[in-house]
């Protein structure tokens, strides 16, 4: 299912300023809120895009990707579908309130509404662990069609022998006496308006709800250890320099089966031996003989997917460009493909054998070999461009 454009998906212009796009997610949020349409699948997955569109559309880098490649700069990564993976990839709707708890009031809910895991309203705190960055060099030709890459990425996991819990055995955790699993606690304050209600982070915990009694000795109870993982990145067509792509859930693990962070995908081309890059277009700079230049004939030309041969009019000049229809680079966003253009330039040797002189000397007199004044015109106005 083709996903829609993030704009559209919280209601707001493309120029809209972060405290109208939180404005707009706080109401999409709500009115999608699974307390408010319990059962109903189709409310949830509106949750989630609303939530997934906030992510992107909230955070200035990567809004600024979005506007330049669309929903191919947030992805690129086995399918992932987006910067949550379509909330496939370990994602959850505790994660969505941990990560955009302020929206919600605080706490995971709205003015009466539960909110998830929170006991009453309330939102444990769940650690988020830090992105990964790793840079990927492309050629031209995986950049053209699109390609698969796998990096071996040293990283935090999830400890393998508390299954990233922290605690020793099943008796090393026990919800937290003073929040009673909530992860905040309710301070009453009296001011001059009278008794004000506050709630807070739980002092005991820290706000996850629980305390490590015995904790693990692998991980030391911080339920993450270093270790290593083989992840398998899918680039799209069409990306370019300095591009960053993001796979979520792929950096390193939180603590406490906290959430994971993203890995950053940064693009870098390896430049070609006889292709230059402009956008969508590529260059090839054609150097001709004089006799094929004036006599016409069949040249080969380089393109990504091998030689093509073009045909040369006779009187071809220098400086005239041939325009390859579709044989450039597709659009990251799927938007048609560019051109190669060939550049002609003649080449004048710089010797001369004595029989070569005689004939050039002989053609030198004929009314063919001596430049009209159209042509004197057209070099003229080529050369005053460069200069203006």
């Amino acid at each position: 299912m083709e996903k829609r454009d993030y704009y559209e998906v919280l209601g707001v212009e493309k120029n809209a300023t972060a405290d109208e796009i939180k404005k707009a997610y706080r109401k999409k949020a709500i009115q999608y809120h699974p307390d408010r349409n319990p059962g109903d699948k189709e409310a949830e997955e509106k949750f989630k895009e609303a939530a997934e569109a906030y992510d992107v559309l909230s955070n200035p880098d990567k809004r600024a990707r979005y506007d330049q490649f669309g929903h191919a700069g947030m992805s690129g990564a086995a399918g992932n579908g987006g910067p949550f993976g379509g909330f496939g990839g370990g994602m959850s709707m505790d994660d969505i309130f941990s990560m955009f708890g302020d929206i919600f009031g605080g706490h995971g809910g709205f003015g009466g509404f539960s909110g998830f895991g929170g006991g009453g309203g309330a939102q444990q705190r769940r650690y988020r662990g830090s992105d990964l960055r790793v840079k990927v060099k492309l050629t031209l030709k995986e950049i053209s069609t699109g390609v698969e890459k796998k990096f071996k990425l040293k990283k935090y996991v999830p400890c393998p022998h508390c299954h990233g819990s922290g605690a020793e055995g099943d008796g090393g955790m026990e919800t937290c006496p003073t929040c009673k699993g909530t992860g905040s606690v309710i301070r009453n304050q009296q001011t001059i308006l009278g008794t004000m209600q506050t709630r807070t982070t739980c002092p005991t915990c820290g706000g996850e709800g629980h305390i490590i009694k015995n904790k693990c000795k692998e991980c030391g109870g911080e339920g993450i250890v270093y270790g290593e993982e083989i992840v398998t990145v899918k680039i799209p067509k069409g990306v370019a320099e300095g591009m960053q792509l993001s796979m979520s859930g792929k950096g390193n693990a939180g603590k406490h089966n906290g959430v994971p962070g993203d890995l950053l995908i940064l693009v870098e081309e390896e430049p070609d031996k006889e292709l230059i890059r402009d956008e969508n277009d590529l260059i090839y700079n054609l150097l001709l003989s004089f006799p094929t230049a004036a006599l016409g004939g069949t040249v080969e030309i380089p393109t990504i997917d091998g030689k093509v041969k073009v045909k040369i009019e006779p009187g071809t000049q220098p400086g005239k460009v041939l325009r390859l229809r579709s044989k450039g680079l597709p659009s990251v966003n799927g938007y048609g493909t560019g051109d190669l253009l060939v550049n002609v330039s003649v080449y004048v040797p710089e010797t001369l054998s004595k029989d070569e002189k005689k004939a050039l000397e002989e053609m030198k007199e004929s009314d063919n070999f001596q430049p009209n004044t159209s042509i004197k015109e057209k070099i003229f106005r080529k050369f005053r461009n460069l200069f203006e």
